[in-house]
């Protein structure tokens, strides 16, 4: 385990920072509408409930159904000092590292993908004390979100022990199990002030329905005060009713609906279409051969110069979104 990826001294604030009290969490709670109303809005309006300073959870894990229109608008907003958290952090950590969106990042992993590599755009922040990274195991992670949907401060566990990981995060602490006397690690709860979240379909009213792995969005859901929807289609509450099975996330937990097809390109969205890898794989070659220049000429190119998300779909190509959908759907018909 490299030094580098992660520093106690580098820490903006302490435990406190992330735990919220039972009255705090009851408190947004019982402020939030969670009538059945219609929460159709705009990708502008949606991203404008983000403040700056906010701890942002994104949903999906690693390059799949990570909610990339959603993470384009923020950066597009010019959000700043956000905290972000995502079970597996690709190729978006490194843009909202770089546009000065972030200088904090909560993940398990960061890298593209397997095929490339750790980022080099991490390395370079973390090396240099840029940006603080608070590298968690991914079974750790996931039960800090699920403490956090269950309202609680801590979750204990086993997992992270005997990793090196261990001794780096100070927020970890012991405990004794009452039960067995064995040791066990108390891993903080996880309450993101906003979630953002990209799902393959949902109604009106903010009723999510995700098909593929589920990953951690459900929790997520559950542990922020805000939920912001991105949804390749919106369809009406009728169709939600005929299979109410499918809904992953009620729409008491939902504050904004935004339809955005192809939301997450140039990552992918299961059963819709599969990651555009030629333009994935231009962007890791400029990313790994000029750093954070590089990704500054991404930016300039892919976010602020395209008025519109339609606009950026344009320049990815439409015989590579096409290739992508084609293989994409293949997993009903193969």
């Amino acid at each position: 385990m490299a030094k580098f990826f992660y520093s106690a001294n580098m820490r903006l604030e302490g435990i406190g920072f992330m735990v919220k009290t039972y009255k705090e969490l009851r408190e947004v709670i019982d402020k939030k509408d969670r009538g059945l109303r219609e929460k159709i809005m705009s990708l502008e309006e949606a991203v404008g409930m983000i403040k700056d300073g906010d701890h942002v959870a994104s949903g999906g894990c690693h390059y799949s159904r990570t909610p990339m229109a959603a993470i384009w608008e923020i950066i597009r907003q010019k959000k700043k000092n956000l905290v972000y958290s995502r079970s597996i952090t690709s190729t978006e950590g490194d843009l909202l590292l770089v546009s000065e969106t972030t200088k904090h990042v909560v993940t398990s992993w960061f890298s593209p993908g397997v095929t490339w590599g750790v980022s080099r755009v991490m390395r370079h922040y973390m090396q240099e004390g840029l940006a603080v990274f608070d590298e968690w195991s991914h079974m750790t992670l996931g039960l800090r979100y699920r403490a956090g949907a269950m309202g609680i401060p801590f979750m204990p566990a086993r997992s992270m022990l005997g990793s090196d990981l261990y001794p780096r995060l100070s927020d970890i602490k012991e405990m004794e199990c009452p039960y067995t006397g064995e040791k066990l690690a108390l891993v903080p709860a996880l309450n993101p002030d906003v979630a953002i979240l990209h799902t393959q379909r949902c109604d009106p009213y903010g009723n999510v329905q995700s098909e593929g792995l589920p990953f951690m969005d459900e929790d997520i859901a559950l542990a922020a005060d805000k939920v912001i929807i991105t949804t390749e289609r919106i369809v009406s509450n009728d169709q939600v009713r005929r299979t109410p099975d499918r809904t992953t996330i009620p729409f008491f937990c939902v504050d904004a609906v935004v339809e955005v097809p192809y939301g997450c390109l140039p990552h992918e969205c299961y059963g819709q279409y599969e990651p555009d890898f030629k333009h994935m794989d231009k962007y890791v070659k400029l990313m790994m051969g000029k750093g954070p220049d590089g990704v500054k000429e991404y930016l300039e190119q892919y976010v602020f110069s395209p008025a519109t998300w339609n606009d950026y779909l344009d320049l990815l190509g439409f015989k590579n979104i096409l290739k992508a959908t084609v293989q994409g759907k293949g997993v009903y018909y193969d």
